[in-house]
């Protein structure tokens, strides 16, 4: 039976669980392909209905299995895959690739991952040897190009096979450059969102814009500052729950769905048990990344620390605001940061 795990009506009528599972492994590639099988399957039996993937995870496939394994039915879970940046010169050729791999009839969200384009050898998330780190700049079609592609997809080609169309990692200024010519509202923006790095603004944007967020990473990457902050855990000692209870809480309560990630079967059944926040409680979280020494984005995986460029974008080309700083919550010197 699937947990009481709220949900978020997309512009398409859709239903999105406010909680889901996120896929990424920590480095492209399958891994422990049965581990995570299983551990999808555990997530789905414990009540999760959101599987969030990506072609560039290169795990569709073991997300596929666990959907098929887990004895519920294709209808009541959400899946969500993505067009990696590398695929963007065959637009139809990849979503037949994600269907095929995944295993499914459909894919519920199928998110265009990344603004950049990339060419076609040169990595791009789940081709070539570097992983989309080190990639030249875009020399690909514009994300502009890309979506118009999708929208055919969407609305013509493969009607049916894709529920709803969306991007990823876009600011207010790429949404705008893509509002110039697209057909299709994008039903969801999945962005890195945490309480060291709120979006208010981005957020407020897109619930105007009929466009849900998504919040990747929303305990962070590769960093335990937010499980140990001061704010976060004071909060949690009154409810008698973890601090990422209660930044998981607070993604919720305030409009946005989440895609943690976790293989621990007391973590996975923690990440869904949501409380209720004080309206004291929620601003005390939503003014944390006024401290400058926790402001900051943790995704770290795609920053090149040298250049200060994200995938071979600069900042301003991104559109964001806040950058990466090297020590959160101890110093304010910076990795990456707009100009």
């Amino acid at each position: 039976m699937a947990a009481n795990i709220p949900s978020f009506t997309l512009n398409t009528g859709a239903k999105l669980p406010s909680v889901g599972m996120g896929c990424w492994q920590g480095q492209p590639g399958p891994g422990r392909d049965n581990e995570l099988v299983d551990a999808l399957v555990r997530a789905i039996k414990v009540g999760y209905r959101h599987l969030d993937t990506a072609t560039g995870y290169r795990n569709e496939a073991e997300v596929g299995q666990a959907v098929r394994q887990s004895g519920v039915a294709r209808s009541e879970i959400f899946v969500t895959t993505k067009l990696r940046p590398g695929g963007v010169h065959d637009v139809v050729q990849e979503l037949e690739n994600s269907l095929n791999e995944l295993g499914i009839d459909y894919i519920d969200l199928w998110l265009l991952h990344w603004p950049q384009g990339f060419t076609k050898d040169d990595g791009g998330f789940g081709t070539g040897e570097s992983f989309g780190l080190e990639h030249q700049k875009h020399l690909g079609p514009t994300f502009n190009e890309t979506w118009a592609k999708m929208e055919d997809v969407f609305l013509n080609s493969h009607k049916g096979k894709v529920k709803a169309i969306g991007v990823s990692n876009f600011s207010i200024k790429n949404l705008e450059i893509l509002a110039k010519t697209s057909k299709v509202t994008p039903a969801v923006n999945q962005i890195e969102a945490h309480p060291y790095l709120p979006e208010h603004e981005l957020v407020k944007y897109c619930k105007h814009k009929s466009i849900h967020v998504t919040a990747y990473s929303p305990l962070g990457q590769y960093n335990a500052s937010i499980h140990e902050d001061k704010d976060l855990n004071e909060i949690a000692k009154k409810h008698d729950v973890t601090a990422a209870t209660v930044a998981l809480s607070w993604a919720v309560q305030r409009g946005t769905s989440v895609a943690p990630k976790s293989t621990n079967e007391k973590r996975m059944k923690q990440n869904i048990t949501l409380i209720k926040l004080t309206d004291e409680e929620m601003k005390q979280v939503d003014v944390i990344s006024q401290d400058p020494t926790r402001s900051t984005r943790l995704n770290y995986f795609v920053v090149n620390k040298e250049t200060g460029t994200v995938l071979g974008w600069t900042m301003d080309e991104m559109g964001w605001e806040v950058g990466f700083l090297e020590e959160p919550g101890k110093s304010t010197k910076r990795i990456a940061e707009r100009k």
